[in-house]
């Protein structure tokens, strides 16, 4: 298909340079030479009248209005796949092709227990998924480029519906030499709110967590950009932090240097949804997705009745 001489394979080739920086690497990407990626971006390029990316010896940067370009081929490209999967899912629900975005203090804890039995569930379903901040999978969302994400209200909900997973409580991790660590059950008003070890901006739980230890607006002496560095940082004995149950390992955590301790303020935990467009035609397969998700949620969270489960 071809609008004034373009092809979906330009957009393909085009949205490749934007998510690699380099057009040698999305030509391997998109299995072709350089030399043929290169002339579908120019053709784009030459075609809106726009300058899409700003090349320079190092890497390869969308221009400001090369930025609209991206997102709206995107989109495009995502419509295109849409439309091409309607006889494959008008046959039967959650088949074809479904982008799952998770945020990332949710994605690496709660795939693992909902992959398999959701593949098994639903053999014909091409899942794609991707992690990231709230605010980027949002975007995402609106756009076309994801069908759902799993996230953490609140949010901007406009042209969005969310269906409530569960309730997941928080638990406090500190090093196992604290005074805490003997401790069977903690409350926040036992924590200093300096010696709190938080996510870097954009997560969600950062706000979360300083909303809760008291200290809004407090910029942590300590940050870290996943979960994972903030429990290492917790064992190295840099601080406390508040952790999801989910992302809680079974006993001691790091070879026996990190504790976790239940935290008795009922508040302490976050809600878990799944967001979608409202403009969304096909509810049956949110439907169906979020009651997979909730079915195989974390132990020590509480499902959360949402629209597809009264």
């Amino acid at each position: 298909m071809t609008f004034r001489g373009l092809s979906f394979r330009d957009l393909e080739y085009l949205v490749a340079v934007a998510d690699h920086g380099h057009f040698g690497r999305a030509a391997d990407a998109c299995r072709v030479s350089q030399p043929s990626l290169s002339a579908g971006v120019r053709k784009v390029e030459d075609a809106i009248g726009v300058r899409v990316f700003e090349r320079t010896s190092r890497r390869v940067l969308p221009t400001h209005a090369g930025e609209e370009v991206v997102r709206r081929a995107r989109t495009v490209l995502a419509a295109a796949a849409r439309m091409m999967d309607t006889g494959v899912e008008a046959a039967s629900p959650l088949s074809g092709a479904f982008a799952l975005g998770a945020i990332a203090t949710i994605g690496p804890y709660l795939f693992p227990r909902v992959l398999a039995p959701l593949r098994a569930a639903y053999p014909q379903l091409a899942l794609g998924i991707e992690e990231g901040v709230t605010e980027h999978l949002v975007s995402r969302l609106r756009e076309g480029a994801l069908d759902a994400v799993v996230l953490s209200p609140p949010i901007d909900e406009q042209g969005l519906a969310l269906i409530p997973l569960y309730r997941e409580p928080f638990r406090l991790a500190v090093e196992a030499g604290s005074p805490l660590a003997a401790a069977a059950t903690v409350a926040l008003a036992d924590l200093d709110p300096a010696g709190a070890v938080l996510l870097e901006e954009g997560h969600c739980l950062r706000d979360q967590a300083l909303a809760l230890c008291g200290a809004p607006g407090q910029r942590p002496r300590h940050t870290a950009m996943s979960l994972e560095t903030l429990k290492a940082m917790v064992a190295a004995g840099i601080g406390y932090s508040l952790i999801p149950v989910g992302a809680v390992p079974d006993g001691s955590g790091h070879g026996g240097l990190v504790r976790y301790r239940t935290l008795v303020d009922a508040q302490v935990g976050r809600t878990v949804s799944l967001a979608y467009r409202r403009s969304r035609d096909r509810l049956d397969d949110v439907r169906l997705l979020a009651s997979a998700l909730r079915s195989h949620r974390p132990e020590h969270s509480v499902a959360i009745a949402g629209f597809d489960n009264p």
